[in-house]
């Protein structure tokens, strides 16, 4: 294999050096396919390599897919089974297949083709990455998400991190399916979205939080206007009357950036009936909040936290840093007052994402804020060790003040929450 890959090496430079980018523009796919494989054959032939066909087949595919995709990594891109792509250097390829991740035989020819390729990414979305700005988060054009860091941050050459847009949009039933939640927790939380609950989803890196704001955003109704808000555009919103606002980083000469919280303050100018960013992580949270408690019922935004009782700690020291003037007691009040609902989803050992805990924000007591919990997940004891992670999804069912119950009456929804705790406590 290593006298395969020197050959290649050696037969794209000899191509590469001898193509004209204006004659490459003009050819479709199956032209340059056509022209390339012309190529790779005369320059076998000449040199009178051992090169067996399916090989000069993998060499054609590999120089169109540098030409026309990502390199290596399109054939990443294509498998559905691959759900995250992470790039350590030119040499180091791993990815996510079903929650696990594996290394990957992927590689690049050398460090500066895997760099020609993340500028190329950075490139076509209109940002850029040099040693100047060696950092850059960015989207492709299929909605997938990539984060880029080149040396001198990196220190073992470029690292690329990819999480991939799903093709289909995964619903509350799909994800109850997964095992990822119980049918009546995915029944509450249609409920909790279509009767406008405030809802705070927590979670950490790859948890799945994303996946569920989307899925919570599909039972929004059709004559509601919606405003989101994201540093990469990756939510799908399925209704007619969505206005989509994206972040912008610093140009060349380090102006024009625009940031979260600039696009929360304009989308409360903008008549919307629920406001979605996709992650708070910075001092937009107290504008969200600030909409949140000024008719903007229903907005939703996920956030990194391991707990809710931590994701309340977390957007306590958001607004900490949009404000020093505001007292942590008027803070926390201000959070018990918007936020509703937090759904706390984790990714366990097992590589599956579920569901742990849907807890209702009921109220401050002293300087605690107060949290009753709807339903958890309880883990069944001495799995630890097992692949498959067991457990159970268990509810102590609502309280009667709680302000679900409240929203469910007013809107006509009354009947269908109070069934869901009518069979009992574990599902």
């Amino acid at each position: 294999m290593q006298g395969a890959k020197e050959i290649y090496r050696e037969l794209r430079k000899r191509i590469f050096d001898a193509l004209d980018p204006e004659v490459i523009n003009r050819l479709d796919t199956r032209q340059l396919s056509e022209q390339l494989s012309q190529a790779v054959a005369m320059l076998i032939d000449k040199e009178q390599l051992p090169v067996p066909a399916t090989l000069r087949s993998d060499f054609v595919r590999n120089l169109v897919d540098e030409l026309r995709g990502l390199g290596p990594l399109q054939m990443l891109m294509d498998d559905e089974e691959v759900s995250d792509i992470m790039i350590n250097g030119h040499e180091s390829v791993f990815v996510e297949r079903n929650g696990l991740v594996e290394p990957c035989q992927v590689n690049f020819v050398d460090h500066a083709q895997l760099l020609d390729i993340a500028k190329r990414i950075a490139g076509q979305v209109g940002r850029r990455v040099d040693e100047s700005q060696p950092l850059c988060d960015a989207r492709l054009a299929d909605g997938s998400r990539v984060n880029i860091v080149i040396p001198p941050i990196a220190i073992d050459g470029t690292s690329i991190s990819i999480r991939k847009f799903r093709k289909q949009a995964i619903d509350l039933k799909k994800l109850s399916e997964f095992g990822a939640m119980s049918p009546e927790m995915a029944q509450l939380m249609m409920i909790a979205s279509r009767c406008r609950l405030n809802i705070l989803i927590s979670g950490g890196t790859g948890s799945g939080k994303t996946t569920m704001l989307n899925a919570l955003s599909q039972y929004i109704s059709e004559k509601e206007r919606i405003v989101t808000i994201e540093d990469a555009a990756e939510l799908r919103l399925m209704q007619p009357h969505v206005v989509r606002l994206e972040t912008r980083t610093a140009g060349i000469e380090n102006t024009g950036a625009i940031y979260q919280r600039d696009l929360v303050i304009n989308a409360l100018r903008m008549r919307p009936d629920r406001i979605i960013v996709g992650e708070c992580r910075g001092s937009e949270a107290f504008e969200m909040l600030q909409a949140m408690n000024t008719g903007h019922d229903g907005s939703m935004s996920t956030l990194h936290a391991n707990s809710p009782r931590d994701a309340i700690a977390r957007v306590e020291a958001m607004v900490m840093m949009a404000t020093n003037n505001l007292p942590l007691t008027a803070i926390r009040r201000t959070i018990v007052s918007a936020v509703d609902l937090i759904i706390q989803v984790s990714r366990l050992h097992d590589g599956s994402r579920k569901v742990m805990s849907i807890a209702e924000v009921v109220g401050i007591e002293g300087d605690n804020v107060v949290l009753e919990e709807i339903f958890r997940f309880q883990p069944q004891a001495g799995e630890e060790n097992t692949h498959k992670v067991q457990g159970n999804f268990i509810t102590p069912g609502l309280m009667k003040r709680s302000v679900l119950v409240e929203k469910a009456r007013f809107f006509g929804l009354q009947s269908q929450l109070e069934s869901l705790f009518a069979m009992g406590a574990t599902t």
